[in-house]
């Protein structure tokens, strides 16, 4: 695929509107993207020019957003950059940068976050598949096997935890 994939860091500018459509959840929010710079005259940084996107999100990535920000929260935003022409009659054409987002997340950088999975409801009601053995065989003394196997030595695992 030819789409532009970005990464851009900034705060939410505006509360994250969330709609569930007929094609499944979604939401959208402003984020306001400013450069710094360190200005050597003041011998300090700066603010420099602020860009705006439109971030859209999609099924549980909206029900998430909607849960999890609000204004002013510093964010990074993964996803497909679109830049939307409006052409109105009687009017200029009107220019928009949007981001489809894969993924967002809070900036760790400037704050902490407390993390709780999502209760995703399943689509179809499939029953848990097997979770395989990840143990090493035993070794075999048996003269026709062509080479021992060690086990691992150390601590026990643990027993795998299956997420739903």
């Amino acid at each position: 695929m030819n789409d532009t994939t970005i990464c851009a860091v900034g705060n939410v500018a505006t509360q994250p509107i969330y709609r569930d459509l007929a094609t499944g959840p979604s939401a959208r929010f402003r984020l306001a993207v400013t450069t710094r710079y360190f200005d050597r005259e003041k011998s300090a940084w700066t603010d420099g020019h602020t860009s705006f996107y439109t971030v859209w999100a999609n099924r549980q990535l909206a029900t998430n957003v909607a849960a999890s920000l609000s204004v002013g929260d510093p964010v990074v935003v993964q996803g497909r950059l679109k830049v939307r022409t409006d052409v109105r009659e009687g009017q200029p054409n009107r220019s928009s940068a949007d981001i489809d987002a894969l993924a967002i997340g809070h900036d760790l950088a400037r704050g902490t976050s407390a993390f709780r999975r999502a209760n995703r409801q399943e689509a179809t009601a499939s029953p848990p598949r097997p979770e395989p053995n990840w143990e090493t065989p035993e070794e075999d003394s048996a003269p026709d096997s062509p080479a021992p196997v060690r086990k691992r030595s150390g601590q026990p695992r643990a027993e795998p935890v299956m997420v739903t």
